[in-house]
């Protein structure tokens, strides 16, 4: 893995933060902090810098970046404290599935079991309550087990039996024996290490990097500005310790991060459980770091000033996203101990080893 910094990362990077500041933030204590979907505010940003070509081989008009380009798109997504409009397109166009649907259903391990399949004539029937990421979306992409085996379902968010609610948050979708077919079916959410569904975790990673990322830049300026006792809050070893703390972990996270998607992206046969594991980390990152940071600023965090409240209810509801934290260790324990008896017989194993769910 080079290093070195890419010069059309900066500039992209660059591009997105710029871009993305100045999109206005719900600053209300109460409620969505984010809208995502196409009528979220940060989705302008992504169109004008025709961010839905980033990740796409230039054989289908795209711009052939790699995931490494959707991974810092997702991340500075988090950054800003918005909703992450990005990853629904970029599951469906690895998927050849529809545009502009919204993902719901990945949330439970194993992937898909939260929505019931029940078998009818020519299709299923779902059923289930599930987190949606965009209530005014009018294609769902369902995640669902049939036969066995997690597959991603294209419903209509106005057919039978399908409600959606978005007075909670995150907003969530709820089947009553919904309708669908075979030909439904967007494809399988397979164990493959650099499939779908490994590049789908890999983005909420960054994402999820990006919200705590954010969270801590906020709580070390606010530090820098606010005095106590006649010095600076971040001069105060209890303050300035835990953040420094907090900054290791950022740095580890995010290089397990984009470790993760340079090997999807240059040694496919490498990459093994390096989604899952990089997932389980900036979902715990995501969650401590946030945490933190809201400690590090007192009663202040508190206020909409700061706007660490959209941080902390997003590192809450987003670290779930694509599995519990320990549900993905549990899932990467497991891969290493099925090697290590591999490699007891004699077995050699698959450079690149999938995780079982």
């Amino acid at each position: 893995m080079d290093l070195t910094p890419d010069p059309l990362v900066v500039r992209l990077r660059k591009a997105l933060r710029t871009g993305l500041a100045g999109v206005p933030a719900r600053i209300e204590l109460h409620g969505a902090p984010v809208a995502d979907g196409p009528c979220g505010p940060a989705r302008a940003v992504l169109d004008a810098l025709g961010a839905a070509g980033f990740e796409q081989p230039a054989s289908a008009g795209g711009l052939d970046l790699g995931l490494t380009a959707g991974v810092l798109v997702s991340e500075e997504l988090g950054r800003a404290a918005r909703g992450n409009s990005y990853r629904a397109d970029a599951m469906a166009a690895d998927m050849s599935g529809p545009a502009g649907a919204a993902l719901a259903g990945l949330e439970a391990l194993p992937v898909g079991s939260a929505v019931t399949a029940t078998p009818r004539a020519g299709g299923w029937e779902l059923t289930g309550t599930v987190t949606i990421d965009d209530v005014s979306a009018g294609t769902l992409l369902v995640a669902t087990r049939t036969g066995g085996e997690s597959v991603l379902v294209a419903a209509e968010r106005e057919a039978v039996g399908c409600t959606t609610e978005s007075g909670c948050w995150p907003p969530v979708a709820r089947f009553e024996a919904t309708p669908v077919t075979t030909a439904d079916v967007v494809g399988t959410l397979d164990d493959s290490p650099t499939g779908p569904l490994a590049r789908a975790r890999l983005r909420q990673a960054a994402y999820l990097l990006g919200i705590a990322d954010g969270a801590h830049r906020t709580a070390v300026e606010y530090a820098g500005l606010r005095q106590q006792f006649g010095t600076r809050l971040r001069d105060l070893p209890a303050v300035s310790f835990p953040l420094a703390r907090a900054l290791v972990a950022l740095r580890a996270t995010r290089a397990a991060v984009y470790r993760g998607a340079w090997s999807v992206d240059f040694e496919p046969d490498a990459v093994g459980t390096a989604p899952v594991m990089a997932l389980a980390m900036a979902a715990e990152t995501a969650r401590d770091v946030v945490r933190l940071s809201m400690q590090s600023c007192g009663v202040r965090a508190m206020t909409s000033e700061l706007g660490l409240h959209r941080h902390f209810r997003l590192a809450a509801a987003e670290s779930a996203r694509y599995g519990d934290p320990a549900a993905l260790w549990r899932m990467v324990g497991a891969d290493r101990v099925r090697s290590a008896r591999r490699a007891a017989v004699g077995v050699t194993p698959p450079v690149a080893a999938t995780t079982l769910e």
